[in-house]
């Protein structure tokens, strides 16, 4: 088959398929004939070297749909030809409130999706949204995943209740706007881009703050009579302290990354005054995937498709993530 293989840290522009053996499926494992992948900024930052556990030569990527091809032995209740999309949370473990310790995201340490095929343990294995496209299923499973567990799994999101997502555009924000949005939230973002934030309204967000250009907080306190219900952030660094002075009293503050770094400065006391719940959040469980995707299903939101590249152009997929001139998903062709 071919693949994109990383050998070491490298730029995007050098990344080409090449010929690699066919996966073959051990025990309680299949291998899924891909048509689609998907984009994470994990995947650039491991080229870039930018992420724990490195090891080479690896194959990344952790979003894919297509059909399973073989299985092996001991697999149930998946069948060769069946139509699915991947969990690329594996191993999640027993316990819904946390992961356990051998829990890894496909993609690295084990070969991912930038694939004309995968091999992933046969129950991370689900049955594809119906109504959504190829490119529209492979956007859902990390990001969707990921905002899927932040707005509902611990950030509670009620009917009713007003939303901030922070940095409009990548593909667990606008996921965030899609959940919030068809779960009652009302809804409001913030970009560096006046066109995402637009775009952002197209998608039935109610404001949009433009951090650039403004004092954001004090905008979204006004326009929020105090602050809001819950704030979803994967920026962390400054924009994280910025988002618990956003917040009303008694609100709730969810983070699931730190695109931006990491600060040395947070002052407690901006939580504790405020009786803030400051929660964490990673990936999440198979019932959290398999919710999410229900939610996905037919009549509901549509996943965000930025632009469509082949899989010999992953690394210009991978360079227009890097420059974050997209909005929703970047996806890959492997078929």
């Amino acid at each position: 088959m071919k693949a994109i293989v990383l050998h070491d840290v490298s730029e995007p522009e050098a990344l080409r398929p090449e010929e690699v053996a066919d996966p073959t499926p051990g025990p309680g494992e299949a291998v899924v004939r891909l048509r689609a992948a998907a984009l994470n900024r994990r995947d650039l930052n491991i080229c870039r070297g930018q992420y724990a556990g490195l090891r080479f030569p690896i194959i990344p990527g952790s979003d894919g749909v297509g059909e399973v091809a073989a299985v092996g032995p001991g697999v149930a209740g998946v069948a060769v030809g069946g139509q699915v999309v991947i969990n690329p949370s594996l191993d999640w473990g027993d316990n819904p409130r946390t992961q356990g310790p051998t829990w890894r995201i496909l993609g690295l340490p084990d070969d991912g999706t930038f694939a004309q095929m995968v091999k992933v343990p046969a129950d991370s294995l689900f049955p594809r949204p119906a109504g959504l496209s190829d490119e529209e299923a492979a956007a859902l499973p990390l990001a969707g995943l990921t905002a899927y567990r932040a707005v509902v799994t611990r950030g509670g999101v009620r009917d009713g209740d007003t939303v901030l997502v922070t940095g409009i555009g990548g593909g667990v924000a606008t996921f965030a706007l899609l959940i919030a949005r068809h779960r009652g939230a009302r809804v409001l973002v913030t970009s560096g881009s006046d066109e995402k934030l637009a775009r952002a309204r197209e998608l039935g967000a109610v404001a949009g703050f433009n951090y650039r250009m403004s004092d954001w907080v004090k905008a979204v306190r006004a326009a929020t009579n105090g602050g809001p219900d819950l704030i979803v952030d994967g920026a962390g660094g400054e924009t994280f302290g910025q988002a618990v002075d956003a917040a009303r009293p008694g609100g709730r503050v969810v983070t699931y990354g730190a695109t931006t770094g990491t600060t040395r400065e947070f002052l407690v006391r901006r939580i504790f005054w405020k009786q803030l719940d400051v929660l964490g959040s990673t990936m999440g469980s198979p019932d959290d995937f398999r919710a999410m995707l229900a939610l996905f299903g037919a009549g509901g939101p549509r996943p965000v498709v930025d632009t469509v590249f082949a899989l010999a152009e992953a690394g210009a997929a991978l360079r227009r993530m890097e420059e974050a001139a997209h909005f929703g998903k970047i996806v890959l062709r492997t078929d």
